[in-house]
C-alpha cells in the first residue's frame, strides 16, 4: 500500500501507483478509450509500454489533469491524492 499523507513516496511506490491508476482506467472501457485517444497510446502495446517510466508518468499526468477522475481513483485505491504529484515527479525524472 502506498504511503498516506505525511509519508514520503519512493520510486517503487510511484511506479506501483501509476500501475494501479492504469488498472483503474482499464477497468472501464470508456475511461481507457479516452486515455488511449488523448495519449496516442495503442491498446496492443499497452502491456509493454506500462513498464516504461515515460508511460507511467503520462498515466499520472493524465490523472492529475482530471480532478474528479483522480479523486475517484484515489478513493477506490485508498491513496491520498496529495501523493500523486510527488509520485509523478519521481517517475518523470527517470534517472
Amino acid at each position: 500500500m502506498p504511503p498516506s499523507r505525511g509519508n514520503a513516496v519512493n520510486k517503487d511506490d510511484a511506479e506501483a501507483i501509476a500501475l494501479q491508476a492504469l488498472a483503474y482506467l482499464a477497468a472501464d472501457t470508456q475511461r481507457l478509450s479516452r486515455f488511449l485517444a488523448l495519449t496516442g497510446s495503442d491498446l496492443g502495446e499497452l502491456r509493454e509500454t506500462a513498464k516504461m517510466p515515460e508511460f507511467q508518468a503520462s498515466i499520472l499526468e493524465y490523472m492529475m489533469g482530471d480532478e474528479s477522475l483522480l479523486l475517484a481513483f484515489c478513493q477506490e485505491a485508498g491513496i491520498d491524492p496529495a501523493i500523486i504529484a510527488p509520485a509523478y515527479g519521481l517517475i518523470s525524472r527517470n534517472p
